[in-house]
């Protein structure tokens, strides 16, 4: 396995990426209870391997920018 550094020492298998993730929405539950279903795709897309955490976060308030200005 090569190391990527986009994913960090902890996070370099898709197993590993889910546990970061399972953790990281157990450490603040309410950040991430309501989530869209678009924001749902890009947690798969990240656990995949296909995002970097940091793409993840970009792309999620994107998304939540432009539906604050929808609603």
């Amino acid at each position: 396995m090569n190391y990527d550094l986009k994913y960090g020492p902890q996070a370099q298998t898709p197993e590993q990426r889910a546990y970061v993730l399972q953790q990281m929405k157990s450490a603040n539950p309410t950040y991430y209870i309501r989530v869209t279903s678009c924001v749902a795709a890009l947690f798969t897309r990240y656990v995949a391997g296909e995002l970097s955490w940091e793409q993840v976060r970009t792309l999620r308030n994107d998304t939540e920018a432009i539906s604050f200005r929808r609603s």
